[in-house]
């Protein structure tokens, strides 16, 4: 396929526009699989490695804050070239993060095992996926947040601050800020309040 569509506009561009492409097109595939190769070289780093994983988190991520710590194996398409951490993020082991657009996540934010942040999603008219198109839309997640094991967020999503995702949950609409929020889908529970300045949980 070119990699021009109508009107001049690159198939690299509509990565983030949202509209569908064709993901495999030979104009992005180079670039997508040298990122890869610094993945494969993080993934492969030895536990006592801390300041070469740091070094080559820098080189990968699109925006990586100060003090955020990654448990490898760390899965992701574009190898974090479309991801912006804040400060102090961590993201236990089997972090997915399916960054064929920018994902956002902010300060003092930490991630489960398992977690997936997925941008992509394929068209449901069938002819379109059997073609192999796809489209992309960021995901934003705020700051203080615990996404909890096995969390899923989907295309779109935007997560505000001070949240709770509960462990297994799919997160398909936008949660706002203060709130602890559970299920499949993933639905407001109740709010942080003073109670759980005394309690664990």
């Amino acid at each position: 396929m070119n990699a021009q569509t109508a009107g001049g506009v690159s198939v690299k561009d509509k990565l983030h526009s949202g509209e569908i492409y064709y993901p495999n097109d030979d104009s992005i595939m180079k670039e997508q699989t040298l990122c890869l190769e610094k993945l494969y070289d993080y993934n492969a780093t030895r536990p006592f490695e801390g300041e070469k994983r740091e070094k080559l988190l820098k080189e990968m991520f699109a925006e990586i804050g100060e003090g955020c710590h990654i448990e490898p194996p760390l899965h992701s398409n574009w190898g974090g070239h479309h991801v912006h951490f804040g400060k102090n993020v961590y993201a236990n082991f089997n972090l997915t993060l399916v960054d064929d657009t920018h994902i956002y996540v902010d300060d003092y934010t930490m991630l489960g095992p398992n977690v997936t942040l997925a941008t992509a999603g394929h068209p449901i008219a069938p002819e379109l996926r059997e073609k192999g198109y796809q489209f992309n839309m960021p995901i934003h997640i705020g700051k203080n947040c615990w996404l909890g094991a096995g969390v899923i967020v989907l295309p779109g999503v935007t997560i505000g601050d001070n949240v709770v995702n509960g462990a297994g949950s799919v997160v398909t609409k936008d949660i706002p800020s203060n709130v602890v929020a559970v299920g499949n889908p993933c639905r407001v529970m109740r709010e942080v309040s003073e109670r759980d300045r005394e309690y664990i949980r």
